[in-house]
């Protein structure tokens, strides 16, 4: 298993409540309340740990989230590598309800200052040199959208070491910027290109015109509809339906986690994303749960494309 360095500008802790059913305007009593470090390279990392794999993760902390993220990472092959800062660490809030619906409610966090980024980079730098860096998450308010194109270009080999997973500004900002993968879901690449994408086929020749740019995979989430792997060997299309859906909460970051753990590369990576993704969607904890052998036989991989195939069971 590869190891895997992920980069999180913007933390949190994420709370997790559960209900019944969710009515707007009324009183709820909770069936559980769960309180974890979070943000998309933080879930990277620990699901890579909790698979047997070695990962680490490089994030700002304040005092508090220092104690409380290490506390609760004490993975074996997980090694944190925070950057000290006094702003406070955000809290997101996300309600699951018993058929799996999920509500969430992210707070902004807080600025970075340009020593705690310098300092954030150079860690991240370094770990090139022991395999995938994976940049994930949203930025911190007041960054330029061009903070991960940056990173790019103080990379050796962006292009075969890069894995990026955001949205919006940022992720539009590193469009023509050499990565290794991009992991857009449907919505995300829908806002990037400008145009709503209707079928297999059209999510395809999207990637391809990125990939042209200098994306060498573009890896695009499709919810329950599965995912879609466009490289230079063409594109792989893979479904691991879940019976009963538990939690939807950080099953892209295991799916990006799986497929970096397995190379990053092909028909392979794609398929043990797509058994992490398969595990975390099932359990009902917050936590990504070990993947198990049901997990990857539920994988199915197809590279027979239907290009005019709608795009139904993902919206």
């Amino acid at each position: 298993m590869n190891p895997i360095t992920t980069l999180t500008l913007n933390p949190s802790f994420d709370r997790t409540l559960s209900v019944s059913t969710l009515e707007r305007g009324e009183v709820h009593r909770l069936e559980s309340s769960v309180v974890e470090p979070g943000g998309k390279g933080i879930n990277i990392a620990r699901s890579v740990a909790i698979n047997g794999g070695v990962s680490r993760a490089i994030y700002p902390a304040d005092t508090e989230a220092r104690a409380s993220f290490e506390a609760a990472m004490g993975y074996p092959g997980l090694t944190c590598d925070p950057v000290d800062r006094d702003e406070p660490t955000r809290t997101n809030i996300s309600v699951i309800e018993d058929d799996g619906m999920t509500t969430k409610l992210n707070e902004s966090g807080a600025p970075l200052s340009a020593e705690t980024l310098e300092a954030l980079f150079a860690l991240a730098v370094h770990g090139e040199s022991e395999g995938a860096i994976a940049a994930a998450g949203s930025l911190p308010p007041g960054s330029p959208p061009g903070l991960y194109a940056e990173l790019a270009a103080r990379m050796a080999q962006p292009d075969r070491t890069l894995a990026l997973d955001t949205s919006g500004p940022a992720l539009k900002a590193m469009v023509g910027v050499p990565l290794a993968v991009a992991k857009p879901n449907l919505e995300e690449l829908e806002e990037l290109i400008g145009e709503r994408l209707s079928t297999l086929g059209a999510v395809v020749e999207a990637a391809n015109e990125l990939r042209v740019g200098g994306w060498r995979s573009v890896l695009v989430s499709l919810g329950a509809a599965g995912a879609v792997l466009v490289s230079a060997g063409g594109a792989v299309m893979g479904y691991a339906p879940v019976l009963a859906v538990r939690n939807t909460v950080g099953a892209g970051d295991a799916l990006l986690a799986g497929f970096l753990a397995a190379g990053g590369v092909g028909r392979v990576a794609l398929g043990e994303g797509l058994a992490w993704a398969h595990a975390a969607v099932s359990s009902a904890s917050t936590t990504a749960p070990p993947v198990g052998a049901h997990d990857r036989t539920a994988v199915a991989l197809t590279d027979a494309i239907e290009a005019n195939s709608a795009l139904k069971e993902s919206r």
